[in-house]
């Protein structure tokens, strides 16, 4: 039968379904029964009709088989949700609504669902004493249909062991859509098929990723699995490559022209992509002019364009420990949008006029070109700061001492400072870890993070005050939340064992007290759990059409606008203010909302997929060491064990509760520790203990630590 035919039925199905509901619902209906009131030739609907309700998709309805017959169940008995897959193959489903319950589901009535899928699930009547389960009837979105494990190849069939802990079935693999991949070699596998009656979902390899244990196999099988591409696609890179270097003379007579001001950029020795420079002229008032200048990503990536449809898809450049996979072909980023020194290049900026105190006393913002003179790395500058002399070291002094200014009144106003511990790996030719170093951040980091988020701050101001009520024009902010008070109190209690103390009165005394915190614990063994858990009682800033303010830095208005290079929403906030700049309409909030989640969303995976190749490298480090004794600190508790990481290096592994001989210990979770049956001793979340390298799994990225007793 036709699919409009079909569809109509399914328009009849849902007013008939809607008439039996107000009469009866659980009246029984026979296909008989349906097609007179469908009005339609028995023999003829028959068979639409029962995949219509086999398939439970008229009207959003389900109709169970029951003798022959079709039950109705009425449709506040779904929901719509998200599998959260546990250990044991079952599920819950996370509604969507959030003030439903959770529902739990069987295996066996997962319907081959996987986790993180959007589904449709019905929910069984209550009984007295159960759990509210349910059985999902449709799946409405797979969250990911790739997968990156070990090939396991036989005689007649292959299959795959995927890595994702929460995928729970075995991809099953024909022979010729192996990719010819070798048995016990790393590949990315794509779902193909699901039968209904079958076991196991059949996939293809997609690419075969290289021999397990080997840095790039390991490397490219993170970014799979967090659904980053491995490499552009060859539309992409021709049109990247079609985009000329020359500046047309007439494209330059459009801009302010900056190409006669002192100009640098300052970023770490190893990058490539220069996303920001600072200008910087003393003007006759005695007044200091301060230019932000932005590569001018938009110019170059066209909305539309397939460049920009990939931009926007990745959002994001990930940055993994011994690479950096560009949200923007290398043409673009390493080249033709780069702020390299002695060549002139496009930009958007945001311009400042700042008397001796840092005050604005004027501001612009538009297109730019600019003639970089030098390139500093972070060491470089820092090296002009500390002896005040070097390149432009009156200029950089200046900026210096304005960026302080502007520092402490950020504070002053409520800003938290989370100076978490960052680790970087020294790596052999082959990207093996020889050694584990701690990343200082000193006065020249912070001096271009301070300019960065001033230009970022104006920005927001400047298109949030443009137009106000429901004239307000259609951004893309930056915001965070305050924080959720019962999980900071929480936070509050486990910190003053420490013998700090956070007040949580008032936003401005949490943030007091938490500076406080931060520069009291600066190099004590307890910096990283207790900045971390402090982070971690803080909401998450993600992005937004919707203007709020961004707690963590107290600023009303904040966008992110300087590093296009790298970053998807950057690349439209530039877009959305130079529409502004040109008196253009407002730009529809719709379209700008589904961006901003799906670049929140990417953020957090990039971050994820970071954090996976940290963990990885780690791994590697330790497997040198396996016996050698070190000296840690609690760093998290679960029900299963706890973890440590290593004073020395910051490696993070496990030690097993079940390994621990003295004593049955149990997790205390309102107080961050395990607790001894017998004897009642203690772990506490931030102890400090001594452990041995047990062993260490490099495939699945987990280091085993045995507790040594005091």
């Amino acid at each position: 039968m036709a699919k409009k035919k079909s569809g109509n039925i399914k328009l009849v199905l849902n007013q008939l379904v809607s008439d039996v509901f107000e009469k009866n619902n659980n009246q029984l209906l026979n296909y008989k029964q349906v097609s007179a009131k469908l009005n339609l030739n028995d023999q003829e609907s028959r068979e639409t009709i029962l995949e219509i309700l086999k398939d439970g998709k008229g009207a959003g309805i389900y109709l169970e088989p029951e003798k022959g017959k079709f039950k109705l169940k009425e449709l506040q008995n779904f929901i719509i949700g998200t599998v959260d897959m546990t250990a044991d193959g079952s599920a819950y489903i996370v509604p969507e609504d959030e003030f439903e319950k959770d529902v739990f589901v069987a295996p066996k009535k997962l319907k081959n669902a996987l986790h993180g899928d959007t589904v449709k699930a019905y929910v069984f009547a209550k009984k007295s004493g159960r759990k509210n389960d349910g059985e999902v009837v449709e799946i409405i979105k797979r969250a990911k249909s790739d997968f990156t494990g070990v090939i396991k190849i036989s005689d007649r069939f292959a299959f795959v062991i995927a890595d994702d802990k929460k995928m729970m079935h075995d991809i099953f693999v024909p022979l010729a859509d192996t990719l010819e991949a070798k048995n016990g070699q790393r590949v990315l596998v794509t779902l193909s098929d699901w039968p209904e009656s079958a076991k196991n979902p059949i996939g293809i390899v997609k690419h075969v990723l290289g021999n397990q244990g080997e840095n790039n196999t390991e490397m490219n099988a993170i970014l799979a699995q967090y659904g980053f591409p491995l490499e552009f696609p060859p539309q992409v890179e021709k049109e990247a490559n079609a985009i000329p270097e020359e500046i047309p003379a007439d494209e330059i007579a459009k801009r302010k022209d900056f190409r006669n001001v002192l100009t640098f950029t300052i970023d770490p020795a190893d990058a490539k992509d220069f996303d920001d420079a600072i200008s910087y002229q003393k003007l006759p008032n005695g007044n200091h002019e301060i230019g932000v200048h932005i590569a001018d990503v938009s110019h170059y990536v066209i909305q539309g364009t397939d460049l920009d449809k990939e931009a926007y898809s990745r959002a994001t450049s990930v940055y993994l420990v011994d690479r950096v996979i560009p949200m923007l072909p290398e043409r673009l980023s390493n080249g033709v949008c780069s702020l390299r020194p002695n060549e002139d290049k496009l930009c958007f900026a945001a311009v400042f006029e700042l008397d001796e105190q840092a005050n604005i006393q004027s501001e612009w913002y538009g297109r730019t070109v600019i003639h970089s003179d030098r390139r500093f790395s972070y060491e470089e500058a820092q090296e002009v700061i500390e002896n005040k002399e070097g390149d432009y070291a009156t200029e950089i002094l200046k900026l210096n001492e304005l960026a302080y200014i502007l520092r402490d009144r950020k504070f002053k106003n409520g800003a938290i400072s989370f100076e978490s511990t960052e680790v970087k790996f020294k790596l052999d030719e082959s990207g093996k870890p020889i050694g584990v170093y701690v990343k200082e951040r000193k006065d020249a980091h912070k001096l271009i993070e301070d300019y960065m988020l001033l230009a970022n701050r104006k920005v927001a101001e400047f298109v949030a005050k443009k137009q106000k009520g429901e004239k307000k024009l259609t951004f893309v902010y930056r915001v965070h939340d305050s924080p959720n008070m019962e999980t900071l109190n929480t936070f509050a209690t486990f910190a003053s064992r420490f013998g700090y103390k956070i007040n949580t009165k008032s936003d401005k005394e949490i943030a007091k007290s938490l500076n406080h915190l931060m520069a009291d614990v600066e190099g004590k063994k307890e910096q990283n759990i207790l900045t971390s858990l402090a982070i971690r009682s803080m909401a998450k800033a993600i992005y937004s059409t919707k203007k709020t303010s961004h707690y963590g830095l107290a600023f009303e208005y904040y966008t992110h606008f300087t590093s296009p290079i790298r970053r998807y929403p950057d690349v439209m906030a530039h877009r959305l203010l130079q529409t502004y700049l040109d008196g253009g309409k407002s730009a529809d909030a719709e379209f700008y909302e589904v961006a901003c989640a799906h670049s929140s969303a990417m953020e957090k995976r990039a971050a994820d997929a970071e954090r996976a190749s940290i963990k990885y490298k780690q791994a590697e480090y330790l497997e040198e060491n396996i016996g050698t004794e070190y000296k840690g600190i609690i760093s998290g508790v679960t029900e299963w064990g706890m973890y440590v990481e290593i004073e020395e290096n910051k490696c993070e592994g496990m030690i097993r509760l079940r390994d621990i001989s003295d004593d049955f210990y149990v997790l205390d979770e309102k107080n961050y520790c395990i607790v001894g049956q017998r004897k009642k001793k203690k772990y506490q979340l931030g102890d400090e203990v001594m452990i041995r390298v047990k062993k260490v799994d490099l495939s699945k990225r987990q280091i085993d630590f045995t507790l040594i007793p005091d």
